[in-house]
């Protein structure tokens, strides 16, 4: 994997400067085949196909505590903005910890993201255009 490049994709989420679609296209090019976002510790651990990880900072502070019960109808609210209203990164981790999401994993090949809360509840978003 290609540390350089998930740092500095990870660091133009965090600045609202790069979509959804383009970050994964800069992290499957540095070879990320899935990822982690965890809200408690704050951090992102990537993964690559071959079992190499890598973790760093998410580059945000956590205002807003992750809510104890999951809300997965706040959280497709808060997808939803993303994906059509180019919602920032910053706005979605803050909708995402207020409606329980403790973390997630983005998984790039599979073209989904799979959301935990803190009492293991989950919801499965598959990205725009892909299919179950």
């Amino acid at each position: 994997m290609n540390e350089s490049h998930i740092t500095e994709a990870v660091a133009r989420t965090a600045a609202g400067t790069v979509s959804f679609p383009e970050v994964v296209a800069a992290l499957v090019a540095a070879g990320v085949e899935y990822y982690h976002i965890d809200y408690i510790a704050m951090r992102q651990t990537c993964y690559s196909a071959t079992g190499e990880t890598f973790t760093l900072p998410l580059g945000l502070a956590a205002t807003t505590p992750v809510a104890a019960d999951f809300n997965a109808a706040e959280l497709q609210a808060a997808i939803r903005d993303s994906q059509q209203h180019g919602q920032k990164f910053a706005d979605f981790t803050r909708r995402a910890r207020q409606a329980g999401v403790q973390g997630y994993y983005a998984f790039l090949r599979g073209q989904r993201v799979t959301y935990l809360g803190r009492q293991g509840d989950q919801h499965v978003e598959w990205f725009p255009g892909a299919k179950p």
